[in-house]
């Protein structure tokens, strides 16, 4: 019990060092055909940034979870953009495929916004200070590889980025390099009725496995299955 308190906390002073970021959607423009494509890996600063303006824009994106010495992802972006340097976004709709963090979320609010990034995202230095400083709360959570069984489909789950509770399964999935479709349904998201008709109640995160049938809320029961289902030795 005391672990988990202490695991929910300091997950929980992650989101407030970084003002909630993520938390409300934001002014939407297009909406992609596609699903975007990003490559990064939990307690990597700079792809914090790009998971909060996926949440403020209410996106969908495949994540391939990159963590150090994975054997799969860091390799694919090494070949696409000739550096495994993280995030790295892929966009199908566009043909576009870009490094750095500020990039990107400007790219993310120009094409799916209005174009405006929003303050917490666009304070230069000042964001990425308040970054490092949340990443510091979970220090070596989802950095690292640890072995695992590779699904043959793709998971899902439903989240929001500055969920302490949906942080911690996606720390699992990215130390597992399982990749999966990220639902984002942020407060405002016109996404929750769906989510809500889908699952009963709106209550993130939702893991949905078309592995195993397996569809299931609370982090520390995914976090649970996604070990005993997936994770080596």
């Amino acid at each position: 019990m005391i672990m988990r308190m202490l695991d929910v906390g300091t997950s929980l002073a992650a989101s407030i060092g970084r003002g909630g970021a993520g938390l409300q959607v934001g002014t939407l423009g297009a909406r992609p055909m596609e699903a975007v494509q990003l490559y990064e890996y939990e307690g990597c600063p700079f792809c914090r940034k790009v998971r909060e303006a996926l949440s403020i824009l209410d996106l969908e994106a495949e994540i391939y979870p990159c963590p150090r010495n994975a054997p799969r992802f860091r390799a694919e972006v090494k070949r696409r953009g000739g550096k495994a340097m993280f995030p790295y976004l892929v966009d199908p709709n566009t043909g576009e495929e870009m490094y750095e963090s500020n990039d990107i979320v400007r790219y993310l609010f120009d094409q799916y916004g209005d174009g405006t990034v929003p303050l917490a995202l666009a304070m230069g230095p000042l964001t990425n200070v308040s970054s490092f400083a949340a990443s510091a709360m979970r220090p070596g959570f989802g950095t690292s590889y640890k072995k695992a069984v590779h699904p043959k489909k793709m998971l899902e789950l439903y989240s929001f980025e500055v969920s302490p509770y949906c942080r911690i399964v996606r720390e699992a999935l990215s130390s597992l390099e399982i990749p999966y479709l990220l639902h984002n349904v942020a407060k405002g998201s016109p996404s929750r009725d769906a989510f809500v008709a889908r699952s009963g109640k709106m209550q993130v995160p939702y893991l949905v496995d078309p592995n195993t049938g397996v569809e299931m809320f609370e982090s520390a029961a995914i976090v649970a299955y996604l070990n005993e289902t997936y994770a080596v030795g």
